[in-house]
């Protein structure tokens, strides 16, 4: 390779940029050095309307989205050609209401405030799917684990509202392992502990806020939490092992420590799956963990069943380890499946996390995602006790970047109440959110592996190119990549997606230093033009 071909950048990986090597994160206090490796620029006070550029809902289902935008407040929204039925709130942005005629509807949102006004247009798909683009949301496994509570929830969701989240798309608060109570109520249900006093209120509370929840279950007998499952050995929902074992959130307790989960590993004989669902609608849930393995086609049939049988879009996420064989079946059954174990807040496990996507491209589109779990970035520790995440700003540059790239969920998994100013930088570049939004919806593919750097390319909907180029090794490294890799024709822009500034131009590639487990992510513009494809030329 001749590298006088191509240009060479000079604006490389987060520790390069600033003369040093990425610090590790290893106390419980939010470092404060990670503030002089932010390199996403401020959002501008002008209106901006950001997120997805396309939004399903079932006919008949009920409508939330709340207008994604920056800028200066106080703002105001308008929305020109909404199907009937949608109303909008001017003040909050909020799109409400119900969609009963089936069709893809083309509406031009407006915000405007002192500065100016921003306008976008959104695509409503009324019709047989939901999650059109990977969902982008909170969990609370990451940081309270079976620790979390409705205030801790509550927290997640106010901090995604006060520290401007919302306004780039985030949306959903989900609740992981921790509050199953016992069986009872209408529905003989799974109803809450005491952490979770109100559930109703707390949806509700949630949803007026513009953002929506999820909940958690799993099919065996219990979770892996050692709570209540979807499934009992007694006819009535009943848990043998309850009093014996189970502590005053009904979660199982070993006190010999001899039996790890005690009854999670095993289906029970009766099942109580549309009890629960029917519990979920009534408190207003909008996504749904599902957690156990082996998963197996039956039990993700009888689920995904089970929510259809409900006017309401939840989002069916599969969890743990899907097997790939049965991926034809994931497709067609879930919004989202985990491909993976549990992640940690190490390179070992992004990188084995990460980095080993690419068979699954073929089943990866609208509607159905692969998840290699959720986001260990800011402040995270599986409950009670917190620590600020030990992966360097290198490797959590990496970690956003690659997840954009694999367009799989992003689920932020730290508390959000002590976002740092890095962190949040990491979650609110609009750019790097619309690669992992793309409505084209296509999966990253390797394209090129030359020792250790790895390029990742993915095909967007108006005919560029998001492209990663990720160092995988401990040893400051040149990578490049070249247009030909990409099947590119002509002269192309680089644009640099971190940064937001275009960098390069070029008609042969593209060479940057890359720090140890650094990456640098671009968009290849224009691409392709149709009159290329088609000329002959």
């Amino acid at each position: 390779m001749k590298t006088k071909h191509y240009i060479l950048a000079t604006l490389t990986g987060a520790a390069m940029l600033w003369g040093g090597t990425s610090a590790y994160a290893q106390n419980t206090a939010v470092p404060d050095t990670m503030a002089k490796y932010i390199l996403t620029p401020k959002a501008p006070d002008t209106p901006r309307i950001n997120g997805a550029k396309v939004f399903g809902v079932r006919p008949g289902s009920q409508f939330l989205y709340t207008i994604p935008a920056t800028g200066i407040r106080p703002m105001t929204f308008a929305a020109k050609n909404l199907p009937k039925g949608l109303k909008l709130d001017p003040k909050t942005g909020q799109i409400t209401g119900k969609v009963k005629t089936p069709g893809e509807y083309t509406v031009t949102l407006t915000a405007t405030n002192s500065l100016g006004t921003a306008s976008r247009d959104l695509k409503i798909v009324a019709g047989d799917k939901i999650a059109l683009t990977p969902p982008m949301g909170w969990n609370s496994w990451n940081c309270w684990g079976d620790a979390v509570s409705q205030e801790k929830v509550l927290s997640s969701a106010k901090a995604m509202v006060d520290k401007g989240l919302i306004n780039h798309g985030w949306q959903y608060i989900n609740i992981d392992d921790g509050w199953q109570g016992l069986r009872g109520g209408k529905h003989n249900a799974v109803m809450t502990n005491a952490k979770f006093p109100d559930m109703k209120g707390l949806a509700d509370t949630i949803h007026a806020m513009g953002l929506k929840i999820g909940i958690y279950s799993g099919p065996w007998v219990g979770t892996y939490a050692g709570h209540v499952g979807s499934y009992s050995d007694n006819p009535d929902g009943t848990y043998d092992w309850v009093e014996k074992y189970a502590n005053e959130n009904y979660r199982f307790v070993d006190p010999e420590k001899k039996i790890k989960h005690g009854v999670n590993y095993h289906h029970g004989k009766y099942s109580f799956v549309k009890n629960d669902v029917q519990q979920w609608v009534d408190w207003g849930m909008d996504y749904l963990k599902y957690d156990w393995n082996p998963n197996n086609v039956y039990h993700v049939t009888e689920m995904h069943d089970a929510l259809r049988s409900h006017d309401r879009d939840i989002v069916f996420s599969m969890s743990n380890s899907g097997p790939w064989g049965d991926a034809p079946q994931w497709k067609k059954m879930v919004n989202c499946w985990r491909t993976t174990g549990d992640i940690k807040d190490t390179w070992a496990k992004v990188y084995r996390q990460g980095f080993t996507q690419t068979k699954w491209a073929p089943f990866v589109g609208p509607g159905h995602w692969i998840d290699p779990d959720m986001l260990v970035v800011g402040m995270v520790g599986w409950g009670p006790k917190l620590h600020y995440t030990r992966l360097t700003a290198d490797e959590q540059y990496t970690h956003i970047s690659l997840w954009s790239l694999l367009s799989s969920p992003l689920l932020i998994g730290c508390d959000m109440a002590q976002l740092d100013d890095f962190t949040l930088s990491l979650l609110t570049n609009d750019e790097v959110i619309e690669v992992n939004q793309d409505p084209l919806g296509v999966q990253a593919m390797i394209v090129a592996q030359d020792g250790n750097v790895v390029v990742f390319a993915k095909p967007l909907e108006d005919g560029s190119m998001a492209v990663g180029l990720f160092n995988i090794g401990t040893k400051d490294t040149q990578g490049s990549v070249t247009w030909k890799n990409l099947g590119l024709r002509g002269k192309q822009k680089v644009r640099d997606l971190w940064r937001q500034t275009d960098v390069a131009e070029s008609e042969e590639g593209f060479t940057t230093q890359l720090a140890p487990h650094g990456t640098r992510l671009i968009k290849i513009y224009p691409g392709n033009s149709r009159e290329q494809a088609t000329s002959g030329r």
